[in-house]
């Protein structure tokens, strides 16, 4: 009996993730085919097996399935980024394996990235921030510890993290776009959007490094 209960929760439980997974691939291929702003929940169970009922039992709205999308995307990211950057052991390696991280992700789901900004003000209602923050939402604890360890200069931290988002934000825009236009470039747009921040970064970090300047009191 035991045995027989676990194989039926064992079942609910695949056929309801199956069941969350055919909404959120039926939202990609009709916010692609659409646009978010014109796509419907009517369009969006029309791309399902699923009955209306059915449906509502997994996401109340359209908002919540942009969510959805935003969340599964900004959580496996960041986990990626903390790796990557808490593992670096140069300056040169914190930035780049940052920027790869954020712009691999971008070019295999340019989908998810794009709507965001183009929903900006649905964004901040949902999370009460802005994509980029949520993106790098440890960025800040992780050049403080870089700088413990000597990985980066000791320079103005707050500048350092905003120019950061800057470069990341606007140069995963344009990437988004090319992909999106030309999915085979992938790898390449990666690489080279990858390549130019970090030179970009390293370049600047070296005279920011040697400025004579102080920051001012609060």
């Amino acid at each position: 009996m035991l045995s027989s209960k676990k194989e039926v929760m064992g079942k609910r439980e695949q056929n309801s993730l199956r069941n969350r997974q055919a909404i959120l691939s039926a939202a990609r291929v009709c916010f692609k085919e659409l646009g978010y702003e014109n796509t419907t929940i009517r369009d969006l169970i029309r791309k399902t097996d699923l009955a209306s009922g059915t449906f509502y039992n997994y996401f109340r709205s359209k908002r919540d399935i942009f969510a959805a999308l935003l969340a599964d995307f900004l959580g496996g990211l960041n986990e990626h980024l903390i790796q990557s950057r808490r593992t670096a052991n140069t300056a040169e390696e914190f930035i780049h394996r940052s920027y790869l991280a954020l712009y691999s992700a971008t070019a295999r789901d340019p989908l998810v990235y794009e709507l965001a900004h183009r929903n900006d003000r649905a964004l901040n209602e949902l999370f009460g921030s802005g994509i980029l923050r949520l993106i790098m939402i440890s960025l800040e604890d992780d050049v403080r510890d870089a700088v413990e360890r000597k990985v980066l200069p000791d320079v103005d931290q707050d500048y350092l993290c905003t120019a950061f988002f800057g470069v990341a934000y606007e140069a995963s825009l344009v990437l988004a776009g090319r992909v999106h236009d030309h999915p085979e470039r992938g790898d390449e747009e990666v690489a080279m959007a990858t390549c130019f921040s970090t030179t970009l970064f390293i370049g600047g970090l070296e005279r920011l490094a040697a400025l004579p300047c102080e920051r001012p009191l609060p």
